[in-house]
């Protein structure tokens, strides 16, 4: 497999022959607001893209893991071709994104397979106490080959009983976690800081662990140069990869 991060959460997959692009992003940047009520209000994305569109808009299916517009946004709707095949993850998402013209839209858990691509749908938590609720439903997923090894991309979530679930369940080769620490001025991180991608590492020492989600949105306060620093003060620059945009790795 090959994973190139894009920007955010933003991935462009090459897996069992196939291509996907998950949570696409795509905006220039400052093209957004702020996300209120957070320390550091500049306008989003805070990063430009590190390629064009058109490296990155065709692909076999669009995996979208939830709504939040770091995840989907105008310019992803704008800039994707109607007739792509669009994996929501619920089938409440799936209308939403039909409605905005797309006219090949499944809920995950209704496209088990995808030309010998075994898809499954794993859970989260988008934060804790009423934050966490606040944040909504969010998934992550499960992919699987016959020639390739088991990925699992987490999605939007902090550790959790349902992430440990998923590392148990499927044993996973290799794990893409979204590590930003973003935060609000109230309450905890609502995706992993350092400590839980240290627990990931802990709960499935056999598996490369990626770091997606970083330095792209304001509320996201964890630097790639500090997480990589604690990183390297725990040993784990062989089983943690934390890509810059643009980078591909290679599984």
């Amino acid at each position: 497999m090959k994973i190139r991060q894009i920007r955010n959460a933003t991935i462009v997959l090459e897996y069992g022959g196939l291509t996907f692009l998950i949570d696409p992003y795509l905006a220039p940047k400052g093209t957004y607001p702020p996300v209120t009520n957070t320390a550091n209000p500049v306008n989003n994305p805070t990063a430009e893209l590190p390629v064009s569109l058109e490296e990155i808009i065709h692909a076999d299916a669009v995996i979208v893991t939830h709504l939040h517009p770091d995840h989907f946004d105008a310019a992803a709707i704008e800039a994707l071709p109607k007739d792509v095949r669009m994996i929501a993850q619920s089938e409440e998402d799936a209308q939403v994104i039909r409605a905005q013209g797309f006219r090949n839209v499944q809920a995950l858990e209704s496209t088990p397979e995808i030309r010998g691509v075994r898809l499954t749908r794993t859970r989260g938590q988008h934060g804790t106490g009423e934050i966490g609720k606040l944040m909504g439903n969010v998934s992550g997923v499960v992919f699987q080959h016959p020639e390739e090894k088991t990925l699992y991309i987490a999605g939007d979530t902090i550790w959790c009983g349902e992430v440990e679930e998923a590392i148990r369940v499927h044993r996973p080769d290799v794990i893409v976690v979204n590590g930003g620490g973003a935060q609000f001025l109230q309450g905890d991180p609502i995706i992993m800081g350092k400590e839980d991608i240290y627990r990931t590492h802990l709960a499935a020492p056999q598996s490369k662990v990626i770091v997606s989600h970083m330095e792209a949105v304001n509320h996201c306060f964890l630097t790639r140069s500090e997480l990589k620093a604690f990183i390297d003060e725990k040993g784990l620059t062989a089983q943690i990869a934390v890509p810059d945009d643009g980078e591909t790795i290679y599984c």
